[in-house]
């Protein structure tokens, strides 16, 4: 077995030589993704046009796949992020078609080698995770590419010196302006994330998923999307064969996704996508560890089932208890290598899990992707719901509409009425919408965001869509697919796995399961009549995994913020927005307004409120530059040392 692994990336190619004198700021902003590498550190000058840097984990071919990695006597330098799972396939192939000689035992040089032979044909038929460019010294033009569900991370910045490429945006950030851009804080408050390809930060910008990018010191930047993933729905009358279908599909992923030369374990939750994965995975490595996290507040911990389910399947797991101390010491760290905030505090127990999992393990099998793949959201059930009223005539829904104005808040059927005469467009914007009401928003923001709204993230998705004649609930995924999977999901899940430098694969973002996910009419996800989501899938691991989780709604990590931003957490929260320095962006006035309502239980505002929390964390770090994330080694290179010793731990003391 063979491959290698790069978990940390950053390159400058310069549009006019000398690169010198950037070895020793390189040198420096590759320590603030020390954590993404920390078994090897390099840094190379190319032809006095190229410095390719780079930190890595060890996770296959431990020691012949050094970065850059060099190929055809040096002709190519590639420097490269993720897993490729089909390798030993493709390196098969390119034997056998192209008498390709390989010198490592390695996937990175399946990737390079492909490019060679097929050119940028080769993305079409790497199977995997991956952040990757390459230095053709021949033709002094660079290729990158990111995978196409945007698993592993690519940024970029382009400046009168050059272009610069990296794994993190923090490794930018010493070559940048570091202006926030209030366009996407207005996105932020909305979405609880900034979607792609924007960030925080003006100048900065991420490599979509499924892109990949061309230049040359001669021209400009070429980006182009490569991979789009297109639903095409069909009619299916033999439901037995697409369950087993998905069945052996997810089945020979896991099997793939388990490649490795280091120790392989899993996430396990209470739900079915997480099961799965585990059920599947224990078929090729029964002695696989488990982990798995939880709360002491009634209601919140997924631990019992996780630990009922891993008794099930004989496998053995390993659970993590999360309070609100623990939350509010780590908080600092966690935005600290989220780079742009995500208000999603799932993400805190994940950085929790993932520290406890690299504890035993250096890859971990998660369920991510699941649900946009088959459907697995309860508001996929909302076209359903809402169906008598959307088939109504245009006239018809005007005057229910104009009437549901005039209906009380509160009263039943006052919701009903509004959403069923809304178009999809502009009733759904993806999973999370917090600052929703434009009058809000405009209260909250300081500053013009302009005319910026969560329609122009989700219009040309819908565009998209409808020119592909999806039906609503697959419109949905759709939209989710392109903005929540990337902006929230898969951010997280890479952030919080590598700040441990801990290597998390999703077995379910794979082109195969996409093959087969991507032609499942409406009736075998949501089908009518039913509660139920994710139906086909759960039809087809209802042989895999216990009974007692075919059907069990997800709870995905919920975590008991509302319960402790109005007890433990309110006085820590008050501080934060009272030293974040973000007062000149937001009215923070109107926020501890939201929090003194929340502690008196006159209205849930924790979605409100963590979201605008994560920011003031956010700007504190990285913008006011006055608090200590308590990175170690060179990474707090990048922070001043805050001038009034202000920090969050400070303010973790029950409140009396």
């Amino acid at each position: 077995m063979g491959g290698c692994h790069v978990c940390g990336i950053l390159a400058y190619f310069s549009g006019h030589g000398a690169v010198d004198s950037f070895r020793a700021p390189m040198a420096d902003a590759l320590e603030l993704l020390h954590h993404r590498g920390p078994d090897d550190t390099g840094l190379q000058i190319v032809d006095n046009d190229v410095i390719f840097a780079h930190k890595r984990l060890s996770i296959i071919d431990v020691e012949l796949s050094k970065e850059p990695l060099p190929y055809l006597d040096d002709r190519y330098l590639l420097t490269f992020n993720g897993e490729i799972y089909n390798y030993l396939e493709l390196r098969e192939e390119l034997r056998r078609k192209h008498n390709a000689i390989f010198v490592t035992n390695g996937d990175a040089e399946v990737v390079v080698a492909g490019y060679h032979h097929w050119g940028e044909q080769v993305l079409d038929r790497l199977r995997g995770m991956f952040a990757f460019v390459i230095w053709d010294r021949q033709e002094r033009r660079a290729f990158g590419a990111r995978d196409p569900f945007g698993i592993k991370p690519m940024h970029y910045l382009q400046t009168a010196d050059g272009l610069f490429l990296a794994s993190e945006k923090k490794a930018l950030l010493p070559f940048a302006s570091g202006e926030v851009d209030p366009v996407q804080l207005s996105h932020l408050l909305t979405f609880q994330y900034v979607p792609e390809p924007h960030t925080l930060h003006r100048g900065i910008k991420r490599i979509g998923a499924g892109e990949c990018l061309t230049w040359a010191p001669s021209n400009e930047l070429e980006i182009r999307r490569y991979f789009r993933p297109v639903f095409h729905p069909m009619p299916m009358d033999d439901h037995q064969r697409i369950f087993h279908e998905i069945k052996e599909t997810l089945r020979e992923s896991v099997r793939l996704h388990m490649r490795s030369d280091v120790p392989v374990g899993a996430f396990l939750s209470s739900g079915i996508d997480s099961t799965s994965v585990v059920a599947l995975a224990r078929e090729f490595n029964p002695e696989i560890l488990t982990f798995t996290v939880g709360f002491d507040n009634a209601g919140y911990s997924e631990v019992d089932i996780a630990q009922e389910s891993a008794r099930h399947l004989d496998v053995t797991t390993i659970p993590t208890k999360v309070n609100a101390y623990d939350m509010m010491e780590a908080l600092p760290r966690i935005v600290w290598h989220l780079d742009d905030p995500v208000a999603d505090p799932s993400l805190v127990p994940l950085y929790f899990v993932a520290q406890k999992a690299a504890e035993h393990v250096t890859v971990v099998l998660s369920g991510e992707g699941a649900d946009e793949f088959f459907g697995g959201y309860l508001i996929y059930r909302e076209p359903l719901s809402l169906r008598h009223l959307t088939r109504l005539p245009d006239p018809m829904q005007r005057g229910l509409r104009a009437m549901s104005r005039v209906i009380p808040n509160g009263v039943k059927g006052k919701s009903f009425l509004e959403r069923g005469t809304t178009p999809i467009e502009e009733r759904f914007s993806g999973n999370a919408r917090i600052f929703a009401n434009d009058d809000e928003l405009r209260r909250l923001l300081k500053r013009n965001a302009g005319a910026a709204r969560y329609t122009d993230i989700t219009r040309p998705l819908y565009a998209e869509a409808t020119a592909d004649g999806l039906d609503d609930v697959t419109k949905m995924q759709y939209v989710d697919m392109s903005t929540w999977l990337r902006g929230d999901i898969l951010v997280k899940a890479d952030r919080m796995s590598m700040a441990h430098s801990l290597e998390l694969r999703v077995p379910f973002l794979d082109r195969d399961v996409w093959a087969v996910a991507s032609k499942l009419p409406q009736a075998l996800k949501v089908p009518p009549g039913s509660r139920t989501t994710k139906w086909a899938m759960r039809q087809a691991m209802a042989q895999v995994v216990p009974p007692a989780i075919v059907n069990r709604p997800k709870l995905g990590f919920p975590v008991p913020t509302r319960v402790w931003l109005a007890g433990e957490m309110y006085q820590w929260a008050r501080d934060i927005l009272h030293n974040s320095g973000a007062r000149d962006l937001l009215d923070l006035s109107y926020v501890e307004g939201l929090l003194r309502d929340h502690k008196a239980g006159r209205a849930d505002n924790s979605r409100k409120i963590w979201t605008v929390l994560v920011f003031c964390v956010w700007h504190a770090i990285f913008v006011a530059k006055t608090l200590d994330p308590g990175i170690p080694r060179n990474a707090s290179a990048l922070l001043t040392k805050p001038p009034s010793g202000w920090r969050l731990e400070e303010a973790t003391e029950p409140i009396i």
